[in-house]
C-alpha cells in the first residue's frame, strides 16, 4: 500500500523519517477525494484542479502534489524542487501541499517508481484501434484463475490513466493487464516505460483519431512502440489478419505469437457460428491441437478477443482448463450489452464509441438475431481523410442487415445515402439531426420483438437514447 513517505521519496529521492500515513487513493478529481487520499491537480483544457485543492482537503484528503503556488490555502507547503526541503520533512500536521514542477510529471514519475518495487510484477501491456477494453477484461479473466490480477479500470489508458492504475499496485499483485492508447508518436513508449511490460498485445489497426493521427500508418506506428518496448525475453501477441499488426514482428526484440483466423497463424480458429445472444462457438486450434470452445461473448468480432486472452494464457505457461475456463466468464463483455426496450423489443445499446470495424462488427451481430432489425447508426468520429469512406462502409452493411435504418447527424447521413443507393427502400430510411429526433420517430415504429442496435461516437450522447427508451 502506498503511504505518505513512498510519495516523498518518488517525487524527491529522500525518504522522511517517522511519517506512516498510508494513502488510500491517488485521485485527480476532487469530487472523488476522501479520507487518506492523495489529491493531484492539473491544468486542463476545461479546469485547473489548483481550484479544487480546497474542496478535496474539505473531503479528507491528506495531500495534495500542485505546480502553483497557493498562498490562499491554510496548509503547510513542502517544496519537492528544493533537496534541503525535502530532506527536513518529518512528521507533518496534515493536509499539505507537495509543491512540484510539473504535475504530469510528477505523477509519472511517482508510477514509474512505484512499479519499479514490484520485480515480481507481470505486466501485459494492449493497445489497438479498437477492442483494447473487451481484449483486457477476458485477458484479466483468464489470468484470475492463476494470478492475483490488477487491471486498469475503464479507460484509464493514457499518459494520466496508466499512472493512477500503477499507483493501486500492492504486494499481492502478480501480473496487471493494462491498456496503454495513444494520440501521436511516443505515447505508448513513455506508457511503457512506466509499466515495463513484459507482454505486448496488438488488436488491429485502423482509421480512429486519424484526424490527429494523420494517416493510417502513423497510427500503426504508433501502435509498434508497444512491442518495440518488450524485453528480449518478452511475447509479442499480433494479428496475424491485419497486415500492419503482422509487419510489427519485424520491429520487436520478443518472441512473436500470432492468431488469427488463418491457419498461418500460431493460434487460430474456424468453425465459428454466431449463436445470437447465446454466444459464440468455434474450434481453436494450436500447434496439433483442437479445441471445441463456446463462449459467451456477442458477435463473431468476439473469437479474436477470445484468441487474444487464449494467447495470454498460453505465454503466461496456463494449462487449456485454466484458460478455457477463463474465457467463460461472462463479466468481460463489457461494451455492446442487449437491454429491455419498449413494447417488448430488445435494445443492443453499444454506445460507448464507434469506428468503421466496430460498427460493422455490432451490424454482424444484429444480422445473427431473430426479429425485425432496427439500426440507429450516428456519426462516427475523427477519421479524417477516411470520414466520407468510413461512413459509405457502414451504409453497404447496414444496407444488408437492417430491416428499418435510422441515422443521426450529419455524417450519418452519409451512411444513409450509402444505403440508399445501394437498394434499401426510401421508406425504410430515416435521417436525423438530432437524438430527439430519432426518439420521436422510434416512438412511432417499435413493434413488439423489434431488435435496436445503437451505436455512434461519444460525442453524439447516443446513450440518452438507450436511456430514453429504457424508460418507454
Amino acid at each position: 500500500m502506498l503511504t505518505f513517505a513512498d510519495v516523498i521519496e518518488g517525487l524527491s529521492g529522500t525518504r522522511p523519517v517517522g511519517v506512516v500515513q498510508t494513502i488510500r487513493h491517488v485521485v485527480i478529481d476532487s469530487r472523488e477525494a476522501g479520507p487518506g487520499d492523495l489529491f493531484v491537480a492539473f491544468v486542463g483544457e476545461n479546469a485547473d484542479g489548483h481550484h479544487y485543492v480546497a474542496d478535496a482537503f474539505r473531503r479528507g484528503a491528506i495531500a495534495a502534489v500542485i505546480e502553483q503556488d497557493l498562498p490562499a490555502i491554510d496548509a503547510a507547503t513542502i517544496d519537492l524542487r528544493s533537496e534541503r526541503s525535502a530532506q527536513s520533512i518529518g512528521p507533518a500536521e496534515l493536509p499539505v501541499l507537495l509543491r512540484v514542477d510539473k504535475t504530469l510529471t510528477a505523477l509519472q514519475e511517482l508510477a514509474k517508481w512505484w512499479r519499479a518495487r514490484f520485480d515480481h510484477l507481470g505486466v501485459i501491456g494492449i493497445t489497438g484501434s479498437v477492442g483494447k477494453s473487451s481484449t483486457k477484461e477476458l485477458i484479466a479473466a483468464v489470468l484470475q484463475r492463476d494470478f492475483t490480477v490488477l487491471k486498469s479500470e475503464g479507460n484509464l489508458n493514457n499518459e494520466i490513466g496508466l499512472p493512477l492504475t500503477l499507483l493501486q499496485l500492492e504486494p499481492r499483485h502478480e501480473r496487471a493487464v493494462l491498456e496503454m492508447g495513444t494520440y501521436g508518436a511516443g505515447e505508448i513508449t513513455r506508457l511503457a516505460e512506466l509499466a515495463r511490460p513484459i507482454i505486448g498485445v496488438v488488436t488491429l489497426v485502423g482509421p480512429v483519431h486519424l484526424e490527429r493521427m494523420k494517416s493510417i500508418d502513423a497510427i500503426a506506428d504508433a501502435k509498434s512502440e508497444l512491442v518495440q518496448a518488450l524485453p528480449p525475453n518478452g511475447v509479442a501477441i499480433l494479428n496475424y489478419d491485419d497486415s500492419r499488426v503482422r509487419s510489427m514482428a519485424a520491429k520487436t526484440r520478443a518472441r512473436v505469437l500470432m492468431y488469427g483466423l488463418d491457419p498461418a497463424a500460431d493460434l487460430w480458429a474456424d468453425e465459428i457460428v454466431g449463436e445470437g445472444l447465446e454466444g459464440i462457438h468455434f474450434t481453436l486450434h494450436y500447434r496439433r491441437e483442437a479445441l471445441h470452445v463456446q463462449v459467451p461473448l456477442l458477435g463473431r468480432h468476439s473469437v479474436h478477443t477470445s484468441l487474444r486472452a487464449a494467447a495470454v494464457g498460453l505465454a503466461e505457461g496456463m494449462s487449456w482448463d485454466r484458460i478455457l475456463d477463463g474465457l467463460q466468464d461472462q463479466r468481460a463483455q463489457l461494451r455492446l450489452v442487449a437491454v429491455p426496450g419498449p413494447r417488448d423489443s430488445m435494445i443492443l445499446d453499444d454506445t460507448y464509441n464507434a469506428s468503421p470495424a466496430s460498427t460493422i462488427a455490432a451490424l454482424n451481430l444484429l444480422s445473427e438475431l431473430a426479429g425485425r432489425k432496427i439500426a440507429v447508426l450516428g456519426d462516427m468520429l475523427e477519421l479524417g481523410e477516411y470520414e466520407d469512406e468510413g461512413h459509405r462502409m457502414v451504409g453497404l452493411r447496414a444496407m444488408d442487415v437492417a430491416d428499418v435504418l435510422i441515422t443521426v447527424g450529419s455524417l450519418g447521413r452519409v451512411i444513409a445515402e450509402e444505403a440508399l443507393q445501394n437498394g434499401l427502400p426510401h421508406d425504410r430510411v430515416k435521417t436525423c439531426e438530432t437524438n430527439d429526433e430519432a426518439l420521436a420517430y422510434l416512438d412511432q415504429i417499435i413493434q413488439p420483438k423489434d431488435v435496436i442496435l445503437v451505436k455512434g461516437s461519444r460525442g453524439l450522447h447516443m446513450e440518452d437514447i438507450v436511456t430514453a427508451l429504457g424508460r418507454g
